[in-house]
């Protein structure tokens, strides 16, 4: 890897950087030190996203980046392109973005509340600036639909096909995805869709003083804007506080833009349904077993009191 690497910083005009790995789980993400700057040069898993999908990953970042939303800004090479293949390898370079991780911060602050609300108007600015922008022709990406999240192939696989999932278990979960479908085909259609980040979870947020920056776009795609909301809400729900940080996420949120926040409980359970799909593909990682367990449990907590409606 040490070679595409190399050709990479070449292309970019960085030749000689330094360069150290900082994330290797979905990407490979190398922190590049050159001069007095640093860039985050991306190594994307394989036959995860098309070209054109990266591409049009970059643009919107790109664009939102230009309308004043923090985000990392997608570097250009030499000559212009976004992105590049090398040995079947698609990298692009992004520019670095400083601070701590929200899921830091929140575990020492004592502003949990603001900071949930100054995440909500960052949401809602996120979705503002997406919806203002005028999409290239050829712009693609992922579906966070009713096909995305409950059809035959989710997006995140099959959450009622999880190897864990005992009879029964398995049989809650059918029976949530048959209604959660209804429930959804009736409700789509009044509900606000469009780009979103759609994997809003705290590490994904960094935080450098009072500002407050998104990073790791690789899942963003055309959804519902509850999706993002119930993201950056699930993983807190047994927080003594959560009450409170919800309340101050829908403050932020609609001091921005206006949303119906009526499927927020069910957009909540969707959302839960999605890891325990995801995980089926990473069983052999570490605390893998542990972390599918959560899932479920959160997942059927959630789906017993849905399904008892």
């Amino acid at each position: 890897m040490t070679e595409v690497i190399a050709r990479a910083l070449a292309l970019w005009g960085f030749n000689g950087a330094k360069f150290k790995l900082i994330a290797a789980r979905e990407n490979a993400v190398y922190k590049v030190k050159t001069g007095t700057q640093n860039f985050a040069l991306r190594l994307h898993r394989r036959g995860y996203r098309t070209d054109a999908e990266l591409r049009s990953e970059l643009q919107w970042m790109q664009a939102i980046s230009s309308g004043g939303i923090k985000v990392p800004t997608p570097i250009p090479t030499q000559t212009g392109t976004l992105i590049e293949v090398i040995q079947g390898v698609q990298i692009d370079v992004l520019s670095w973005i400083t601070g701590t991780t929200l899921d830091q911060v929140l575990g020492e602050a004592h502003n949990r509340t603001m900071l949930f609300e100054q995440l909500g108007q960052q949401m809602a600015r996120l979705h503002d600036s997406s919806d203002a922008w005028t999409l290239p022709n050829d712009f693609t990406r992922c579906n966070w639909d009713r096909k995305g999240l409950l059809g035959d192939t989710p997006l995140w696989d099959c959450f009622w096909k999880n190897p864990s999932l005992s009879p029964a278990e398995q049989s809650l979960f059918l029976t949530l995805r048959e209604k959660a479908d209804d429930h959804l085909q009736r409700l789509e259609h009044d509900l606000d869709y469009g780009l979103i980040h759609a994997d809003l979870v705290a590490a994904n947020v960094m935080v450098d003083g009072t500002t407050m920056q998104m990073i790791d776009f690789d899942d963003g795609g055309f959804g519902y804007r509850l999706f993002d909301i119930a993201t950056a809400l699930l993983k807190h729900r047994d927080a003594p506080d959560f009450a409170a940080l919800q309340t101050a996420l829908i403050q932020g949120y609609t001091s921005v833009r206006p949303i119906d926040l009526s499927a927020l409980d069910f957009f909540i359970l969707l959302r839960a349904t999605t890891y325990v799909g995801w995980n089926i593909t990473r069983m052999n990682e570490d605390g893998a077993a542990g972390r599918n367990a959560r899932f479920i449990e959160t997942t059927k907590r959630l789906a017993t009191a849905y399904l008892k409606v």
